[in-house]
């Protein structure tokens, strides 16, 4: 008998051991938050893509109706003849707005655009989960805000080794990229220039009151929940860099949580640059809800980088980056158009009665398909529209 209870309470012992701790009130809150916004962010998603499929059958709907009230086999052919020549020429725009994109890029890089480092050497201070955090907001900062700014910056990733590299190198087009990457950290790449960097933080005296063209201004990549107070400063402080902080609390004082993504720091200075108005600026990146006063207040933001706004608005990006998402991730969206324009094509081609029976009919049939083909090309272009904005 006595074994047996020994055996039970060893028994319980192992169970109770083998049994998670339970989560404190602030972890599960947190936790129900991170549900939250993923059934949010999968909500979203879902709606649009019901958007997409129902605009797809819309315009399905509308060529087929315009080809049957079409009067003559001649008017229908001058229909899809237009199509296609209007889709050329959509394919052709793009090319040159690619263009366009990448000698921007390129200007910037040969001394035209304000100098910005995005520090990545904080890796080891981040978790698996803030690290992929930080490469989606890279990503955006890339493809979309430098990307399609009428004034990109000259930007250099520094620090870029280990596994923030690995998850870099795994964003599409990462290796065209028009920009400066260094797996050595900034003071090494800038040994010549350390006299002109300055480190972006909230926790510096000093105020910036314009963008030096001649400064190299370093945001630093950290997404940590606050873990890490001061560190930016801390650092800078220890290599003899200077400091420098925005001066939000010079225009607004903001209603909630002080801290802006990097995203928005980087959003603010390329505004800054295209404006020379940090009012302008400040309004037209900071999210409303983050705003109080419109008044100058004693708070100023924090240029670093809070996990759960990032994973809200720059991660997710769903309201921030709405065209972006359809260009970048338009799988659905490019093979839809690819898909509807297809059936037009498919649609003309039995409205015309043209069969592959003898050789002119055939020939007839293989010049509309032939003439449909860059459809592919078009639905290319859509998914690399964004992903190649900084095209080599």
């Amino acid at each position: 008998m006595a074994d047996d209870a020994g055996s039970e309470q060893a028994a319980v012992a192992e169970g109770d051991a083998g049994q998670a701790p339970a989560l404190s009130k602030s972890a599960r809150k947190k936790l129900l938050k991170l549900e939250r916004q993923a059934e949010r962010k999968a909500a979203r998603k879902a709606a649009e893509k019901e958007r997409r499929r129902a605009d797809v059958e819309r315009r399905r709907r509308e060529w087929e109706e315009a080809l049957a009230a079409a009067p003559s086999e001649e008017a229908r052919a001058e229909m899809v003849a237009a199509r296609r020549e209007t889709r050329r020429e959509r394919v052709g725009q793009r090319a040159v707005e690619r263009g366009a994109r990448a000698e921007r890029l390129r200007r910037a890089a040969d001394g035209a655009g304000q100098k910005v480092v995005l520090d990545l050497e904080f890796a080891d201070l981040m978790r698996p989960n803030e690290i992929h955090s930080l490469t989606q907001q890279v990503e955006l900062l890339l493809l979309y805000l430098n990307g399609r700014s009428a004034n990109p910056a000259h930007l250099w990733l520094t620090g870029c080794n280990g596994e923030m590299a690995t998850h870099l190198q795994r964003i599409p087009g990462y290796d065209k990229w028009i920009i400066e990457k260094e797996a050595k950290p900034y003071l090494e790449a800038f040994d010549d220039r350390k006299e002109n960097l300055v480190y972006l933080t909230a926790d510096a005296e000093t105020m910036l009151d314009d963008l030096d063209m001649s400064k190299i201004y370093i945001i630093g990549g950290l997404v940590d929940r606050n873990r890490w107070k001061g560190i930016t400063l801390k650092k800078a402080a220890e290599q003899g860099i200077q400091s420098a902080k925005l001066p939000i609390g010079n225009y607004l004082k903001m209603s909630s949580s002080q801290v802006l993504t990097v995203n928005q720091v980087f959003e603010i200075m390329l505004k800054f640059v295209e404006t020379r108005d940090w009012k302008t600026a400040f309004f037209h990146v900071i999210p409303q809800r983050k705003r109080g006063d419109a008044e100058a207040g004693d708070e100023t933001g924090k240029v670093s980088l809070d996990d759960d706004d990032a994973a809200e608005e720059a991660a997710n990006g769903d309201d921030l980056i709405k065209g972006f998402d359809e260009d970048a991730d338009g799988d659905d969206d490019a093979d839809g158009e690819e898909e509807v324009e297809d059936e037009e094509i498919d649609v003309a081609k039995k409205r015309q009665c043209v069969r592959p029976g003898n050789g002119e009919a055939g020939d007839g049939s293989s010049g509309v398909v032939a003439e449909a083909t860059p459809a592919g090309d078009e639905a290319t272009l859509q998914a690399e529209h964004a992903k190649e904005s900084i095209e080599d």
